[in-house]
């Protein structure tokens, strides 16, 4: 499914949500090994508080405020 599919899912963005289980899951929980998919969920995430508003909520997504945040600090540890 593509962004526009996961958007439109009920709730928003929980196809990617369940992709970072099964990850997560499948490699004793070790969030590095499911870093892609984690930023793919905050990509989700991020269209649909563009569309939708900041007060919009997703069972599938963290608070606008937070999201931005997690974003903020994965980008400045990408650059390290």
């Amino acid at each position: 499914m593509g962004l526009k599919d996961d958007l439109e899912s009920k709730p928003p963005c929980h196809p990617r949500a369940c992709a970072i289980q099964d990850c997560l899951t499948k490699n004793n929980y070790k969030e590095e090994k499911c870093s892609h998919l984690i930023d793919a969920l905050y990509e989700c995430c991020d269209a649909f508080y563009q569309k939708y508003g900041d007060n919009a909520t997703s069972a599938s997504c963290p608070k606008a405020s937070l999201l931005r945040l997690k974003m903020k600090q994965r980008q400045d540890e990408r650059k390290r």
